[in-house]
C-alpha cells in the first residue's frame, strides 16, 4: 500500500457574498497546511480579515483553524432583519394587497 503523500496541495473554493443576491467564488490550489485566513487573504485581498466570520462548509470556524482538501471556506455577513421580522413584513404585505 502506498503512503498518503502529505505535501499534497489542497484544493479549496472561497465563496463570499458582498450584498444580497451577489456571491463571488474563488478556487484556489494552497499547500497543505493552509488556514482560513491564508484562503481568505488569498481569495480576497482587498478585503480586511479583522471583524469578518469566516466559516467551513457552514460552521463558523477561527481564521486559524486548517483546512481539508476539498473544503469551502466562506465569509458570513451579518443579517440586517431578523428573519422571522422579515417574514412577517412579507405575510403583511400580502395580505395588504390581496384586499379589495
Amino acid at each position: 500500500m502506498a503512503s498518503a503523500d502529505i505535501t499534497a496541495d489542497l484544493q479549496v473554493e472561497v465563496a463570499f457574498s458582498p450584498a444580497a443576491g451577489v456571491v463571488k467564488r474563488v478556487a484556489l490550489r494552497l499547500p497543505a497546511g493552509s488556514t482560513v485566513g491564508d484562503a481568505l487573504s488569498r481569495a480576497f485581498p482587498e478585503v480586511a480579515l479583522e471583524g469578518l466570520v469566516p466559516g467551513v462548509w457552514g460552521k463558523q470556524r477561527a481564521l486559524s483553524d486548517t483546512l481539508r482538501d476539498q473544503d469551502r471556506v466562506e465569509i458570513y455577513r451579518p443579517l440586517r432583519v431578523d428573519p422571522k421580522e422579515a417574514r412577517r413584513r412579507r405575510y403583511k404585505s400580502h395580505r395588504a394587497k390581496a384586499k379589495p
